[in-house]
Order: C-alpha cells, then sequence, then structure tokens
C-alpha cells in the first residue's frame, strides 16, 4: 500500500492560500484517477488500486502544524511503512511554481513536516516541495502562507500544482528515483 498526502488547512477560509498547494495538488491527483473523498480518521482520504496496489490519496484534517496526528493513525491502522509515504507540501525556499522533489531531507522549518516527523518517528519518506516563494521584506510569513497568490504567481501555480500530481501519479507506477530524475529535470 501506498499513501499520498497533500499538507493543507481545512476549511473554507484557506482553501485558496500558499499553505494548501498540498491539498490543492492531492484535488488534482484525485481528480486524474477518478476517485471521490471520504472522511477518514482524522483525514479526507480517496482510494484506489493501481497496479495491484492499493492507494490512499490524504488530505490530513488537523490543520497544517498536527498533520502527523492524522496520517500516523491512518498508516499504524494499515500498517504502511512510512517509505511508502509521499508527501506533498509548500516551501517557502522555492520560487512560486518551482517543483522539487526529495527522497528523504529535514523539515526546513515546514510545521507539517515537524508533525509528520515526531508522529511517525522517522523522516525517511517521500517529498514533493511546491514553491510558493518567500514575503518580500516586511510581511512576516504566517500572513503570506495564510494568502493567496498574487496574479502574477497564479499562472506559475496553475501548472506547477497538476505537475506535482502528475509526478505523484508516475511514482505509482515507477521509482521514486525515476519520478525524481524526470521531474527534477523539467525544472
Amino acid at each position: 500500500m501506498k499513501v499520498i498526502a497533500g499538507l493543507g488547512n481545512p476549511g473554507r477560509k484557506y482553501e485558496k492560500t500558499r499553505h494548501n498547494v498540498g491539498f490543492l495538488a492531492a484535488d488534482r491527483l484525485a481528480e486524474n484517477l477518478n476517485v471521490s473523498w471520504k472522511k477518514e480518521k482524522k483525514s479526507r482520504t480517496a482510494e484506489t488500486v493501481m497496479d495491484g496496489e492499493k492507494v490512499f490519496i490524504v488530505k490530513p484534517l488537523t490543520y497544517m502544524n498536527l498533520s502527523g496526528e492524522a496520517l500516523q493513525p491512518l498508516m499504524d491502522f494499515y500498517q504502511i511503512p512510512a517509505e511508502n509515504l509521499l508527501v506533498i507540501y509548500d516551501d517557502l525556499d522555492l520560487s512560486p511554481g518551482a517543483l522539487r522533489l526529495r527522497l528523504n531531507g529535514g523539515h526546513g522549518g515546514h510545521n507539517g513536516l515537524k508533525s509528520i516527523f515526531q508522529e511517525l518517528g522517522t523522516k525517511e519518506f517521500k517529498r514533493i516541495r511546491l514553491g510558493i516563494g518567500r514575503p518580500d521584506s516586511g510581511n512576516d510569513v504566517i500572513s503570506h502562507v495564510l494568502g493567496t497568490f498574487a496574479p502574477e504567481e497564479k499562472k506559475e501555480m496553475q501548472e506547477s500544482i497538476p505537475l506535482a500530481a502528475k509526478a505523484a501519479e508516475s511514482w505509482l507506477s515507477h521509482s521514486f528515483a525515476e519520478v525524481m530524475n524526470h521531474y527534477n529535470r523539467k525544472n
């Protein structure tokens, strides 16, 4: 079994914010795979089978900073190891629309990842980082991540969110190394 988790915050207030690009990519992936969402434990999940393997697409409903509290019970219940987890999330250190795939690594200050590290007890899981850029000087990070995209950023995001969904879908039938080589090179 595999889990693809898009990180974000639940609720209309956060729908189109920079912090919710993980949710937006998960929504696009579910649409591409023609699966629908249901509530399960502390998440919204969509299930499918690809190449004989069950796949969960997950949107934690615990708010970003507690993402691990939603993923850990689901992964424990289905006995899914961390190496079968792919997390899609926003990254301040990448320019808006940039896409980077990583096999593992640190949290880079991202509280959603910190929560996952803490709850799963490991940082050994795959990631897709979607760039949202840093705020202009004088603007605080919280306002930036919880804000909506500027008009000039929207075009970049309209391309990168579907690309992140395609990269995640590609992992369902290819090794993550192959997916990284393909999608990291495109950027």
